[in-house]
């Protein structure tokens, strides 16, 4: 009895420890693989997942883990697309010319980008801060109200006060997510609208332009059907009749020169110019006119640019608007001058007159079609398009042309042009 009792405590001793072994190894093994789990998970949580999958086992354990790192790896895909949809979304409100402000629900600024920031004059830090205190635009800021309190989408036009000032269209839908939030975009017409007013002046100035020398032929000419045997009458009737119809022509040549150069259809054709002899022929072809106000032209050239390169014939018609606009206006006994230097590897010419020169708010206006420095003055001659065929022309010539008062009185027009190199 006793021996078998001995082999049965012996037995019972060693399956207790070969549990206890087999225990440990199990122990260790779950061990090992809590901490493959724990290493994977700092890696998900450090952004990398890439697709070494560790061995997890075949058990429950491993069959949980495994689904929580395949939900891991999807949310990663999912988290990497709407990383990227951010990312082509801010590029895309980045490169809009109009600007884009966006609020939440408890209105504040959400997104701004970069041309809302220039309109609004917006600091980056403005973000997170509620849109009533940022913005100091009070109409911005009551259509973005009714865009939180779900008012329907509205558009209104806008005066910016920037230097310079800009037109703008405001427009604000509202949307829901998470609570009601707003959307602005502000769209800047200030160049579609000044465009379309110089349409409606140019068409405007045309119609007078051309209607004034239309009533005085058409008057003179029923004079002439009315009283045709007065000889005397209807030599001078006939002489106003070609007057009239000679401004018309100018004026109509002058607006078909301007739809040109505005086509691109004039370009330069530039070869070496002799510049004394061309400026000469320009006061030789005013010389009736001033003479006749008793005003004196002086001519003055460097010999620096004696010789350039240039289109002559397109550099003449210049001079010799810039003259004639200066001999107009300045008053009889007055003096025009004409210099010619050459600084910075450019030629420099200026016509300078003892005129009464130009108001201070006019010189930007100068060069646009028809526009008139005193509006309550009729133009002494030309057809007021002159200037405008002079910047175009300029461009033309790869130049730039420029307005200002001289001290002593008078406006002075700077031409500047490239000049060859020596030897050309």
């Amino acid at each position: 009895m006793l021996p078998l009792l001995i082999a049965s405590f012996t037995g019972f001793g060693l399956g207790l420890l070969l549990m206890l072994q087999v225990m440990r190894r199990r122990a260790r093994t779950l061990q090992q693989r809590a901490e493959r789990m724990q290493q994977t998970a700092r890696r998900y949580a450090l952004g990398d997942r890439s697709r070494d999958v560790p061995d997890y086992g075949d058990d429950d354990l491993g069959d949980t883990a495994r689904a929580f790192d395949q939900a891991i790896r999807e949310l990663g895909q999912q988290l990497d697309q709407l990383s990227r949809d951010r990312a082509r979304t801010e590029t895309v409100l980045a490169s809009m010319a109009e600007g884009v402000l966006v609020v939440d629900s408890q209105g504040r600024l959400q997104l701004v980008n970069d041309a809302a920031r220039q309109l609004l004059k917006l600091d980056r830090s403005a973000l997170g801060h509620p849109y009533i205190e940022t913005l100091r635009h009070p109409v911005i800021v009551e259509q973005l109200t009714g865009g939180l309190e779900g008012a329907p989408a509205s558009t209104l036009e806008l005066t910016l006060p920037l230097d310079p000032p800009r037109m703008l269209l405001a427009r604000v839908a509202s949307f829901d997510s998470e609570g009601r939030g707003a959307v602005l975009v502000l769209q800047d017409v200030t160049d579609f609208r000044q465009a379309d007013q110089m349409r409606r002046d140019f068409v405007a100035n045309v119609s007078h332009e051309l209607r004034t020398p239309l009533t005085a032929v058409k008057g003179y000419a029923e004079a002439l059907l009315d009283d045709p045997d007065d000889e005397e009458m209807r030599e001078r009737f006939l002489e106003i009749i070609h007057t009239q119809a000679s401004r018309m022509e100018r004026l109509v040549k002058d607006l078909l020169r301007l739809a040109r150069l505005d086509a691109g259809q004039e370009q330069a054709d530039a070869s070496p110019c002799d510049l004394e002899p061309l400026l000469a022929g320009v006061v030789s072809d005013i010389e009736q006119v001033s003479s006749t106000k008793r005003q004196q032209v002086h001519l003055m050239v460097a010999p620096a640019v004696a010789r350039i390169t240039t289109d002559m014939a397109k550099l003449h018609d210049i001079v010799r608007n810039l003259v004639e606009n200066a001999v107009n206006y300045t008053p009889e006994d007055g003096s025009i001058t004409i210099e010619a230097a050459g600084t910075g590897g450019a030629a420099v010419i200026t016509v300078s007159d003892t005129g009464p020169g130009v108001p201070a708010s006019d010189l930007t206006r100068v060069f646009e079609r028809f526009y008139r420095v005193d509006k309550s003055r009729a133009r002494p001659g030309g057809t007021g398009l002159g200037l405008a065929i002079v910047k175009h022309l300029v461009q033309v010539l790869g130049g730039s042309i420029t307005v200002a008062n001289r001290p002593e009185g008078g406006a002075v027009f700077t031409l500047t042009l490239p000049q060859a190199p020596s030897g050309v």
